[in-house]
Parts: C-alpha cells; structure tokens; sequence
C-alpha cells in the first residue's frame, strides 16, 4: 500500500523588507493510511507554514521554493499538491484533502445554519440530493459525539459551545472521507476534558476510515495521547522524527529534551520547571551552523560551521551531539 501523503525538502520562504525569511527548510515526512502525526515546536517553528503549504494556501510575500507534497488517494495515482493548477487544488481541497483550524468561530460562516454548510461542503465535490447529503451530515454529527444532532443541523454556530462548534468543524472535515486532514492546534482553547474527548474521537475516526492526519500543536501531552509518529521542528526544520513512544520517552536531540523537561505535565509536584534558556533565531538571520547551537548546553565548534546532517538512530535526527551521544561521523 502506497503512503497516503509524502513531503519531500519542502522550503517555503517569505519576502520582506529585512530581506528573506526561510520559514521552512528540507521539510520531509511520510504518513501512511490511518496514521497520526504530532508536528511539535515552538511557537514561529515553521508548524502552520507547513500546513498552509501542503494545501497551496501559501500567497504573497510567502511562496514554496521547491519540494515535493506527494499525495495518493484511495485507488487513485499519486500526484503532487504543488504542481497542481488553482481549479484543479480546488477540487483537492475538502475533498481528498481536508483542513481543521484552530478557531472554529473562523472557519464557519455566522451567518448559515449548520446544516447549509456541511450540505454545501458535500455537494461540491458530490453528485448527491440535498436529502441525501443531508443525511450523511446527520451521520457525521453523530460520529463526533454531537448529541441531538438534528438540532445541532438546524442551529446557527453562534448557539453552540467552543467544544460542540469545534466537533462540527471536524465532522465537515470528515464528510468527503479524505486520504489526509491536516488540524492546526483545533482543541488549544478547549478546556482539558473536552480536550480529551475530541482526541479520541479523532483518533476512531481516524483508525476506523483510513484517513491520515496531521496534528500541529505545541503541546507534548497532546501528541502522547494521540499520535503515532511526532516529528519535532525548530527554526524551520524537523530536528526529529520518529515513533512517538520513542522519541518522548528518549528524547535525543536536545530541543526536544529540552522540550519535554519543560512541559508541566512531565515535572512532579513541587519541582520547578527547566525551561530552554535562550529564544529562537529569526529566520531572517539564523546560524551558519545548527539554529539550536545558541541555546543548547552540549555545543561545541562543529555546531556553529555548519548544518547537522541528517542521520538515522532507530529515528531521523538532526544533531552532532545527541543526548546519551553515538559516533558522528560529522562531528569535528
């Protein structure tokens, strides 16, 4: 079975009066049918640019240099998202490919029952009746947990919850069955329960129809509970990329030993947070060398003359010095 979706040295940069700003950089993941993958980092890391660039919304100043967004629908043939035309990415989009914000409030229209939009959102991509479309957003409700979904179908998004609007929102990405969903941070403004219920309902929907998706968030908890890979960026790069049992558990790079010593769900009662010392670069002038070499407490000369490269531990992994260290042969 061929990958549900392949990213291939994807570099987006951003033209600005200070000059450019790599935001994305040899950005490469693989996600296969039904898998879950956590795209963690800092706020600026590049996390949102990559969603926006998989799904051809990147405009002006923002422009894809180069890469490769390979995407393989359910018996169909691979085709890469960033050769596509506007008319044909608009077929794409919330039909094969299907997009989860962080506000739903943005996403649905204040103006239009509930039911006005997932039946539109179905129609145009599917010869259906208004009956039958209708149908299967009553369907879609009610595999997201709505209660009462008829109701819910008749309402306006201003008469639900944060946690209710956010369901339908991930229920209209569900509609067209897609190959892949990319979610940015959507449960970040939920409180902790309702938080917990969506992830799990997103990881059934996920198991039980073959869809593949990626989950950028900057919470570690998140990605523990719900992930199956967890790819780690910093200033524009993935540092680390593997399963994510492994790599939260053994974290080798040390921005993501750093992250995980900083996160108060990981620190017992009483003891004080480790937070990484420093801030991260501007991408309009980041380090000849490593991007993290400033702020990590194991950098030596090699750091700061050029990129690590990339090398395979029982993982991806950008690093001269990784925690608990092995033999790099680019190492000075």
């Amino acid at each position: 079975m061929k990958p549900a979706l392949q990213v291939r040295d994807l570099h987006v940069c951003f033209d600005t009066p200070e000059g450019v700003a790599h935001a994305v950089d040899q950005v490469s993941f693989t996600l296969e049918p039904g898998q879950i993958m956590g795209l963690v980092g800092e706020s600026g890391c590049g996390k949102s640019t990559v969603a926006y660039a998989l799904l051809g919304l990147t405009s002006p100043p923002g422009r894809v240099v180069s890469g490769e967004v390979l995407l393989t629908p359910r018996g169909g043939d691979t085709i890469d998202l960033l050769r596509l035309s506007a008319r044909e990415l608009q077929h794409v989009r919330g039909n094969r490919v299907a997009m989860i914000f962080q506000d739903p409030l943005l996403t649905l229209n204040p103006v239009l029952r509930i039911d006005t939009q997932m039946v539109e959102t179905i129609q145009a991509h599917q010869q259906l009746s208004h009956a039958s479309a209708r149908a299967r957003a009553l369907e879609a409700l009610v595999k997201v947990g709505i209660g009462s979904p008829e109701e819910r179908l008749r309402a306006y998004p201003h008469e639900l919850s944060g946690g209710m609007r956010q369901r339908v929102v991930i229920a209209i990405a569900m509609l067209n069955q897609p190959d892949v969903i990319i979610a940015d941070e959507p449960t970040t403004a939920l409180d902790v329960t309702i938080q917990a219920q969506i992830l799990a309902q997103v990881q059934a929907l996920c198991r039980d129809t073959g869809t593949a998706l990626v989950w950028i968030t900057h919470d570690m908890s998140v990605v523990a509970r719900l992930a199956d890979q967890v790819a780690v960026m910093y200033a524009g790069r993935i540092v680390e990329q593997g399963p994510v049992e492994q790599v939260l558990k053994q974290p080798r790079h040390p921005y993501t030993h750093g992250l995980m010593a900083s996160d108060p769900s990981r620190t017992p009662r009483g003891q004080a947070l480790q937070p990484i010392a420093g801030a991260a670069p501007s991408m309009l002038n980041l380090p000849v060398g490593c991007a993290f070499a400033p702020r990590c407490p194991s950098v030596d000369a090699a750091c700061s003359q050029r990129p690590p490269p990339q090398q395979m531990d029982g993982r991806e992994l950008r690093c001269f010095h990784p925690v608990g260290g092995y033999p790099s042969p680019g190492a000075a």
